[in-house]
């Protein structure tokens, strides 16, 4: 046995300690040293970090995707106006607070109805607000996911007819917007709305037109 492996055998064991032979009357015993191989445990802790560094899976960074439209040719002939009637806009703001109004937006009385005014919500109450003026679609979804339960109908054939429920013209559409004092978070809590809400016809914009802007301004004074 060599003596490395001879040390490191007899590492941890504890002296006995022995009587005093050379002095008279009581013997006194001898404290013995005591001394732990931490050799095994620094083993231990490597093999522990070398299966996590191998079984972890590593953090991805995710993003949210968007698509926009492509631009119109500037040949083409005007498309006809967007019919914003069955419409939600959402202004998003500071302090977690959303102001709304539907339809079209009017900055004065026109033969369509009175100026635009804005009502105000927040993430505790928008969900409600967007099913209650959903509902057909709600129900219809619903009346989907019970067939699926069932098993009257496949995973695919579940996926397409639900594609096809939220993209009929006729449901509820949004347009989500932003102003500086909105967080990001905020409007990544939105889109989340758009698909519990089976909402799936919606825009996100960044900016707000000056005279929802001037809206907005006078309701956030009122905070």
């Amino acid at each position: 046995m060599s003596e490395g492996r001879l040390k490191r055998y007899t590492m941890a064991q504890v002296p006995e300690g022995g009587g005093d032979g050379g002095g008279k009357g009581k013997k006194r015993a001898k404290k013995g040293n005591t001394h732990i191989d931490m050799t095994p445990m620094v083993d231990l802790a490597f093999l522990l970090l070398t299966f996590f560094i191998l079984t972890t899976t590593m953090y991805k960074p995710s993003s949210l995707q968007m698509t926009y439209p492509v631009p119109p040719d500037p040949n083409d002939p005007a498309p006809p106006p967007t019919q914003l009637s069955n419409a939600i806009t959402l202004l998003l703001t500071k302090n977690d607070q959303i102001f709304y109004y539907m339809g079209e937006f009017r900055a004065e009385a026109t033969e369509k109805g009175p100026p635009t005014t804005l009502e105000r919500t927040d993430f505790s109450k928008v969900q409600k607000l967007l099913v209650e003026n959903n509902k057909q679609t709600i129900a219809q979804l619903n009346d989907l996911a019970r067939q699926y339960n069932e098993k009257k109908i496949d995973e695919d054939q579940y996926n397409e007819k639900r594609k096809a429920i939220k993209g009929d013209k006729n449901n509820l559409k949004a347009i989500i917007k932003t102003d500086e004092e909105a967080k990001y978070r905020n409007m990544i809590d939105m889109v989340d709305e758009m698909d519990i809400s089976g909402i799936g016809s919606y825009g996100v914009l960044d900016k707000l037109k000056p005279e929802e802007q001037a809206l907005l301004d006078a309701e956030k004074a009122k905070l």
